[in-house]
Formats: C-alpha cells, structure tokens, sequence
C-alpha cells in the first residue's frame, strides 16, 4: 500500500487548476538530469493524454545520455530558441515547475517568467531556497526524486490507468538517476513498490539502466579518467577528496552538456573518503559545485553555509560567482569545522 504523503489539499488545489486550463508549460532546472527531465516528460505524457496543449522548456540542451527518453524531441531549449520559448510562456495558462527550488535555477528565463501573470504550480522534493516561487507547492525534500512525485500525483487524481509505458518508463529513470541506481537515499518499501507499478506498466529497468550509464562517447570516458587520475585531490586527514576541472580542460576533451553528470560520485569509492567535491568552471567567474558525502556528514548544510547553496541531506550543490582558486580556498578553510581531524576524534 502506497500511502497518501501529498496533503490532500494540494492534490485538488493542482488538479482542480490543472482541468480548467488547457495551455500548460512544464519547466524544470538547467542542465538537466534523470530527475528533472524524467519528471518533465512524465508529466508532458500524462497532460497530453489529458487533452491539455502542453510544452516542456529547458533553460539549456539535454544531455546526450538522456536524449533518448520518450518525448524528448519535443523539447523547446531556451538556449537554443528564445523567441519560441517566450511566445510559449506568454500563452501559458499555468507554469508548472519541476525539480528545483529556486528560480535562479531556471536560468535566463527566470527574468521573462517574472513579469508574467500567469497561475504557477511546484512539483519538488528540494528543500526550498526561497520563501514561495508557486502560488501551488507540492515539495517534500523526504522523497527521493520529483518523479516519485510525478507518480504519486498522477495516482491520487485517479490516473493510474491512463499512465502510459513512456510516461512510467520516465518516472523510472528519474527514481534511478537522482539515487545513485538505488545506491543512496534509497531505503524506502514504497519506492519498491512504486517500482512494482511500473513494471507492470512495461518498462525494461535493465534498458533503462543500459542506456542511461552504458552509453558514454569516448570524449566523455576520456574527460572522467583525466578528472580521476590528474585532477583528484585527496585530503586524508579530512576523508575528502577534490576535483575541478576548468572550462580550457573541458574543451579539451570537446564537453558536451552532462558529460560530467555523476563524476562527483567516484571518489566516494575509494575506503577513506567520505565527502567528495566538484568545482566546475562554467565560465569566468562561475563555478558550479557539487557536493556528495556518506553518513551523517550534512552536505546540504555545507552548501547553504558556505555558498547559500542546498540539496539533499548527501548530496547538495550551488554556484559560487567568482574565481576557481577563490572557491577551493573557501572549501579547504571550512573543512576543519565539518570534518574535524583525527586529533580531534581523539580528544572525543
């Protein structure tokens, strides 16, 4: 039995404005991942077979490893087409966001979304940055990606039987993209028996799983053993490990958008390590952070503190407006305060 987390109110308070509109755009964070595409396209499937005249935009390009979810061809980058995106939103009954809790996280759109007057909804499971970005929100940092979300909403209006294998075979992807492939933040029974459903819906979790991680270019596998073996620093005394990369040496190995997506993960295989950092130079004076740790070490708290940043309990990130050197200083000052050092679990 899969229980009724999502308060009630807020299921008829969504679907309620959902059945009045028929105009709706799907938005969710840039630089996309499993989640929030899979979440996207999931909630694209279920509205278009609804009736709905829907439209998924995205901030910036899909990665190619998620360029094969159903769906995906109808996406509309704001990078790639402003002009089309704008007369998209301008049409736009309701803006339903997904997977993010911050408007900076919707990028150069966030200034166009601002000046419109248009009904919002929220479908995340972040802890919110900002006071209220929807006039609906469905946002439960407990649940482990906003397609579980997705699946528990579509289930509660009563829609079940209508969700279709691509929209199942979406949600799945993102419940296994944004846990690791079930390796982190994924204890819950009920996430197993959402998993159930979906399979009883058609998906092939082994495809799924075969194209999502079996499916890197050379360029991509080539850029992760460069990152591993040149660009790794290990701090034993701190059980952390470090590793940036700069936009020359990205355009060295001809980066493509998500070639990079998990290589935060790699050093937390390695025995001593329980926090790994990544600082990716995104242009000059823009540093993208990711952060992942073991254990009751809180990365989410590390990201507000240092960077106002946030996530999840293990994993969490932010961006820090100024030079790679400067967020690496910032970074191994604060280690002592998070991670102490032997000495000091001697002391204790």
């Amino acid at each position: 039995m899969i229980s009724k987390i999502i308060d009630e109110d807020l299921i008829q308070k969504t679907n309620s404005l959902l059945q009045k509109c028929d105009n709706i755009v799907l938005i969710t964070h840039e630089y996309p991942d499993g989640d929030g595409l899979g979440s996207a396209l999931a909630m694209y499937d279920y509205l278009s077979l609804e009736g709905k005249q829907v439209s998924v935009l995205l901030p910036n390009e899909i990665p190619s490893f998620l360029q094969w979810m159903p769906g995906a061809d109808s996406v509309i980058v704001y990078e790639q087409d402003p002009e089309t995106a704008r007369s998209l939103l301008g049409q736009a009954e309701v803006i339903i966001f997904l997977d993010l809790n911050s408007m900076e996280r919707v990028g150069a759109m966030a200034s166009f979304i601002s000046q419109l007057t248009v009904h919002t909804v929220l479908i995340d499971h972040h802890n919110l940055r900002e006071k209220s970005i929807a006039h609906v929100e469905i946002q439960l940092p407990q649940i482990a990606s906003t397609c579980e979300l997705v699946f528990r909403y579509i289930c509660r209006v009563g829609a079940f039987e209508k969700l279709s294998k691509d929209c199942a075979v979406c949600i799945y992807t993102g419940m296994m993209t944004d846990t690791g492939a079930f390796t982190y933040n994924s204890q819950s029974n009920e996430m197993y028996l959402i998993i159930n459903q979906l399979i009883v819906k058609g998906i092939d979790k082994d495809e799924i799983y075969k194209k999502v991680y079996g499916n890197y270019t050379e360029n991509r596998m080539r850029l992760m053993g460069y990152a591993l073996y040149e660009k790794m620093e290990v701090l034993p005394v701190y059980q952390t490990a470090i590793i940036t990369l700069s936009c020359e040496e990205l355009d060295r190995f001809g980066h493509q958008a998500g070639d990079t997506e998990g290589l935060v993960n790699q050093p937390l295989n390695i025995g001593n390590v329980r926090f790994s950092v990544f600082l990716r130079e995104e242009e000059q004076n823009e540093i993208k952070i990711s952060l992942r740790s073991e254990g009751d070490l809180s990365v989410s708290k590390i990201a507000a503190d240092l960077f106002q940043g946030g996530g999840h309990f293990n994993a969490s990130g932010a961006t820090y407006r100024g030079s790679m050197q400067e967020a690496l200083r910032i970074i191994k000052e604060a280690l002592p305060n998070y991670l102490g050092t032997p000495e000091d679990e001697e002391d204790n």
